[in-house]
């Protein structure tokens, strides 16, 4: 007999509690409705203009960050100066960079439009963690979660190849940004070929090829404006070898 974990067992009942204004569908939806206004009571908020860089990789990581409003980029750099773009976050994710060996940023935060985040202090983080179990437990449960993606995404990058990491790449963005419309689904942010190579871990020509193997077959077609919309997702499923069972939870196929 399986085991179901306590937060997930009680899921439908905090979708139903969750507070208003809260996005459930954030990589905070692991926290309750009275969690979140307990750390929105010790933040303060941050206007970041487009373009510019809440933290970079390498700086003290004294504080944890709530996007409240816009879009940000998690970008890693080399020594050689290659960029990977680790992930795109939305509003109401949490971006921590909190361990006990090494308290610095592993990347660097860039507002791809104006943006705001709530910013918490990481001792009062830690404080809220040792006088509250359940928070803790949550934010344990936090932590898996950006685990899980991780490993996903690395399994898409490393194993498939260029092909299958790209349209892995194009499935998590249509789960994170996608609008369903009747001829498919509109990925609904505008990314540069640079950047969507950046995301698949491959180079900007290579992507070229393959997006315009994609639109001759009709699995994606541009929409103007650097938008993409995915006319055929089983077909992205295949090229990237999606498991048919079991199924990648949809909180683990995110961008």
């Amino acid at each position: 007999m399986s085991v179901m974990s306590i937060y997930f067992a009680a899921d439908v009942a905090k979708k139903a509690a969750a507070a208003p204004g809260y996005d459930i569908e954030g990589n905070m939806s692991v926290f309750s409705a009275q969690q979140l206004d307990a750390l929105a009571s010790i933040m303060h908020v941050k206007k970041v203009s487009a373009g510019c860089t809440l933290f970079w990789e390498g700086d003290d990581a004294v504080s944890v960050y709530w996007l409240l409003k816009g879009r940000m980029k998690l970008r890693k750099s080399t020594s050689e100066g290659k960029d990977l773009l680790l992930s795109i976050v939305r509003p109401n994710d949490l971006i921590a960079d909190i361990d006990a060996w090494n308290s610095v940023h592993r990347c660097s935060a860039e507002a791809m439009e104006d943006a705001e985040v709530g910013v918490i202090s990481r001792l009062q983080l830690e404080l809220m963690l040792c006088r509250n179990g359940e928070f803790a437990y949550r934010f344990a449960m936090w932590m898996a979660l950006i685990q899980r993606q991780t490993e996903s995404k690395l399994r898409d990058l490393l194993l498939g190849g260029k092909n299958a990491a790209l349209a892995s790449t194009l499935i998590r963005l249509c789960n994170s940004f996608g609008i369903v419309q009747k001829d498919g689904i509109l990925i609904d942010l505008k990314l540069t070929n640079s950047e969507l190579a950046e995301l698949a871990g491959t180079t900007r020509e290579g992507v070229n090829r393959m997006l315009a193997v994609m639109k001759k077959d009709g699995v994606v077609e541009s929409c103007g404006n650097g938008l993409l919309r995915v006319r055929s997702l089983q077909r992205l499923r295949q090229a990237a070898g999606c498991p048919e069972c079991p199924a990648c939870p949809e909180q683990i196929c995110k961008i």
